[in-house]
């Protein structure tokens, strides 16, 4: 069984067709996530079924992450503790003639909104999406204001989803994280409405005001040091990795929820202090509704919300290994069920390197196919080992025909590489299979 068939194994898309049909598709574009829809499908007439599906109305978005979501929700269910990471990116297609794209971050920009709710654990597996909203901006009107839903809605839909899905996992602890933009009272209101079900923790972005005349930082930044924590800042944006130690100090306390009533809350500053010369010291204020007394818990936090890092990863994925922006259809429609199925080739490619990394030795059958981690042996010059190898030595194999050097020093590889040597994994493992159709004809 394919991977793509045991993900969507519960889709129920009203004819088993079509259902095969989008297991298929799944397949061929995961094989080549950065190619084109026609170069993924290899032949005009796997390429005209795959459009055919795409602009199937039964084939929509919601059923394709539906039924992932209910395979995500089986892997989550072992877990005392998920990370529900999420988090808003754009996507341009400027220049494109599609049909029902909005404004971006200029009027003058055409493309999409995505706002997925992406699933680690404090360990950072990728377990899958439970929701993601698609959606283009309403263009402003005569008075320069913009019609439509408010946006910051998403943030709060979104953690109401995850809140339900809690309230029937009792055995496994949600917990919603964010960065700025989820810091929004009416999204700490909903949880505190719907008694916690699901925890909060989210980058605080207001510094509001307390009773008394008081501010909410200064309050949090005054109280008595827990103690510190060190950990590595990876390169990205022009800077490089370096270590950061950070001072943490939580304060309990009341905020007005704006309609006469409170919302109880813990702020946690955590300081950077030696910050190399001429570096801006790391600082984050963070807000939870769980209590932080203790270095230990302040601790945990912290580490919560540095896997928020995962679900930019999952983004550059989408971005550049699967070349998402790149997509020419006719219609907003038939662009979002093929992201919604680019979604999950990003999620599965970001599992592959955290599993590699983390559970090494588990049988790579496990999230390779037979032909696949052959390949891998194949295309690196080595012997085909008679018994099952390990999840790590395929990734690594892989990731070497993507560029990855495989050094003592080189430690593990990273998602880039791991795209790109999926693509030449799936030229090679089409050759194969056609060159048994040739023998068996």
């Amino acid at each position: 069984m394919g991977w793509a068939q045991e993900e969507f194994k519960t889709i129920n898309l009203g004819d088993a067709r079509l259902n095969q049909r989008m297991v298929l598709l799944a397949e061929q574009l995961a094989r080549q996530p950065g190619a084109s829809i026609p170069d993924a499908c290899a032949n005009w007439t796997e390429t005209a079924a795959a459009y055919r599906f795409l602009s199937n109305p039964k084939a929509s978005s919601e059923e394709v992450l539906e039924a992932h979501g209910r395979a995500s929700q089986e892997r989550i269910r072992p877990h005392a503790v998920v990370l529900c990471l999420q988090d808003t990116t754009e996507l341009d297609y400027n220049g494109r003639a599609m049909k029902g794209l909005g404004p971006l971050s200029y009027e003058a920009q055409r493309g999409l909104y995505v706002h997925p709710t992406y699933v680690v654990t404090p360990e950072r597996e990728p377990l899958g999406l439970l929701s993601a909203w698609t959606w283009a901006r309403e263009f402003k009107d005569a008075n320069g204001a913009r019609p439509g839903v408010l946006e910051s809605v998403r943030w709060i839909e979104s953690y109401e989803r995850i809140a339900e899905l809690a309230q029937h996992m009792p055995g496994t602890r949600f917990v919603s994280v964010g960065d700025r933009e989820c810091d929004l009272m009416a999204l700490m209101v909903k949880a505190r409405d719907m008694e916690h079900a699901a925890d909060y923790l989210v980058r605080s972005q207001h510094n509001r005001s307390l009773t008394g005349g008081t501010k909410l930082w200064a309050t949090a930044r005054a109280s008595q040091v827990l103690g510190c924590i060190r950990f590595e800042v990876p390169s990205g944006h022009g800077r490089k990795a370096r270590y950061v130690r950070q001072e943490l100090r939580t304060h309990r306390l009341q905020l007005s929820d704006g309609a006469g009533g409170q919302v109880q809350v813990t702020c946690l500053i955590a300081t950077e202090i030696g910050a190399p010369p001429g570096v801006k010291p790391i600082e984050w204020r963070l807000l939870t509704n769980r209590q932080a007394e203790t270095l230990q818990a302040a601790m945990e936090l912290i580490d919560w919300y540095r896997a928020r890092w995962e679900i930019e990863m999952f983004f550059l994925v989408l971005k550049e290994g699967c070349r998402v922006e790149r997509l020419q259809l006719e219609d907003v429609e038939r662009l979002q069920t093929a992201l919604a199925l680019y979604m999950v080739i990003a999620w599965r490619i970001n599992r592959l390197m955290r599993l590699g990394r983390t559970l090494p030795d588990l049988p790579a059958d496990l999230l390779f196919e037979a032909d696949e981690w052959q390949a891998a042996f194949i295309l690196n010059k080595k012997p085909v080992p008679k018994t099952m190898p390990g999840l790590n030595t395929v990734v690594r194999l892989v990731a070497q025909r993507g560029g990855f050097l495989a050094r003592k020093h080189d430690g593990e590889p990273g998602v880039k590489t791991l795209w790109l040597g999926m693509q030449e994994i799936a030229v090679f493992v089409e050759g194969m299979r056609y060159s048994r159709q040739l023998e068996g004809d």
